[in-house]
């Protein structure tokens, strides 16, 4: 008789043929209410014991009075033997030597020799195992204690103030030299010779030809040429108190 109740968490379920290679295929699988989802492996029965055995040393009393910790040996760690590897390079080397060019004759050369790598060994000698100091602690270190001293004294707040008015004194100084420096720069003889562009004299304003040459006044009010120059030198000189944009208006009061 099949037992159809194991067939019940399949896909299947009661339905169709019943196969036990339906209970190892996790695709057919169905978790069941209240109970892990399976995986389609062989469990062993109720009295098989999971886990690693432990190899107790019990000495009794005597053992317990001497110590256990002296008496107590650690696993011996054997170290694993390395896989050699074909070393290929002395191989064709030593086919070469016999007389073997073609590839047919290396083959059968590397199967009937065979030579194998050499280990490299520790550099120095030395292993490279890192040996741990028994005194040494391993976690994180504890944080070290709120100095409730300091919170009381407002230690922090001071320190605070303090780096404000460091920082703003800084800052008014950079702000002073700034505007101390004007940022002009000096006129040398060899920036001004650089710049310097010889005079050149202006045309003459144009005139009409009958105008260029010695041309005289019809009419000269003057009586001479020294009685014209200090009626000009009187005009410049009483214009000053005159009203008017040529000085030829009336006298302006005095102020004070």
């Amino acid at each position: 008789m099949i037992d159809t109740e194991v067939y019940n968490s399949t896909a299947a379920g009661i339905l169709g043929a019943k196969r036990e290679t339906m209970l190892t295929n996790q695709l057919l699988l169905r978790p069941e209410l209240g109970c892990s989802m399976k995986r389609g492996y062989a469990i062993p029965g109720e009295g098989f014991t999971f886990g690693r055995p432990n190899a107790g040393r019990d000495g009794g009393t005597a053992e317990a009075m001497t110590g256990w910790a002296s008496t107590i040996s650690l696993p011996i760690r054997r170290r694993k033997e390395k896989q050699t590897q074909r070393d290929f390079i002395a191989l064709n080397r030593a086919a070469l030597n016999a007389g073997l060019t073609t590839a047919q004759d290396q083959y059968q050369f590397r199967a009937t020799h065979d030579v194998r790598a050499k280990i490299q060994e520790d550099v120095g000698g030395r292993s490279k195992t890192r040996r741990i100091p028994p005194s040494m602690v391993f976690g994180i270190s504890t944080r070290p204690s709120t100095p409730v001293f300091d919170l009381l004294e407002h230690k922090y707040q001071d320190r605070w103030l303090q780096q404000r008015r460091a920082s703003e004194l800084a800052k008014r100084e950079k702000e002073i030299t700034k505007k101390n420096t004007t940022g002009k720069i000096y006129d040398t003889r060899a920036s001004l010779l650089r710049t310097f562009e010889n005079p050149v004299d202006s045309a003459p304003l144009w005139q009409m030809p009958k105008f260029s040459r010695m041309a005289k006044p019809h009419l000269e009010t003057f009586r001479s040429l020294n009685a014209r120059e200090k009626a000009f030198d009187h005009h410049a000189s009483d214009s000053i108190s005159r009203r008017g944009v040529f000085g030829h208006g009336i006298y302006e009061p005095a102020k004070s």
